[in-house]
């Protein structure tokens, strides 16, 4: 009974050929079989695709239950992360592999996080509708095309980051590579952060040093950036001015 009513609700509430159909690997034998099995012999196309996701578990290895009591309510878990790093720590492993759910995990996908934030937020003036590193867009594709390869798209994220990074660093223009790295993140579901939030008392800092600056006051434009470097700001100063960013 169980395997047909799911027959029975797919085929009513997606048709009778749909694309994908999902869950739990516990469910791939004997519970999908059966599904496919029953749509098979009333002559219905059913699913295109399979995928069946690994088990969510916690730091020692155990398949997350209530009934073990040692899940985390993904509810809670947003109150204290940014839901942005709970979409990057899916995205960091395979679909059909265990997910680690526990603090190294999350401070690993806050981290690289920040890594594609602050690559972005560098190369800001990159205009979005310019050119486009299509070298790293076709990796990018073959990789979403091999059963949603994510963690090898992670890391042609982490890829485009250095260059933007490296670029940045030597003068090099790395509008294509900037821009390459927000369509991937966007195509995840990935919205990077171009801004940094940055506090009024942190900006007054940031103007009082290029002040100082203008006025060849070297020793207090060294003494606020030594003050700003302390507070966990990253400082660059450019022939257009101070800019500050969090580390």
């Amino acid at each position: 009974g169980w395997h047909t009513e799911c027959v029975v609700m797919s085929l009513d509430l997606l048709g009778e050929g749909f694309d994908i159909h999902g869950g739990g690997q516990d469910l791939r034998f004997p519970h999908h079989e059966n599904e496919r099995a029953q749509a098979v012999a009333l002559g219905k196309t059913f699913a295109t695709h399979w995928v069946h996701n690994g088990f969510i578990v916690d730091g020692g290895g155990e398949k997350m239950s209530k009934s073990l009591g040692n899940f985390t309510n993904l509810l809670d878990l947003l109150e204290t992360v940014d839901a942005r790093a709970y979409r990057m720590l899916v995205l960091q492993g395979h679909y059909r592999s265990p997910m680690v759910v526990d603090r190294d995990a999350i401070d690993r996908a806050e981290s690289a996080l920040a890594t594609f934030d602050t690559a972005v937020r560098r190369g800001a003036s990159a205009p979005a509708d310019g050119v486009l590193d299509t070298q790293a867009i076709t990796a990018f594709t073959a990789v979403m095309d091999d059963d949603m390869n994510t963690p090898q798209a992670v890391a042609i994220m982490f890829d485009l980051a250095k260059r933007i990074n490296t670029g940045l660093d030597n003068g090099v223009v790395v509008d294509g590579e900037v821009n390459a790295l927000r369509s991937i993140c966007s195509a995840v579901g990935l919205e990077l952060k171009a801004v940094d939030d940055i506090p009024a008392d942190v900006a007054a800092q940031a103007a009082a040093l290029d002040t100082a600056r203008a006025a060849k006051d070297f020793g207090s434009a060294d003494a606020v950036r030594a003050a700003l470097t302390e507070a966990g700001w990253i400082v660059e100063t450019t022939k257009a001015g101070t800019t500050v960013r969090r580390s």
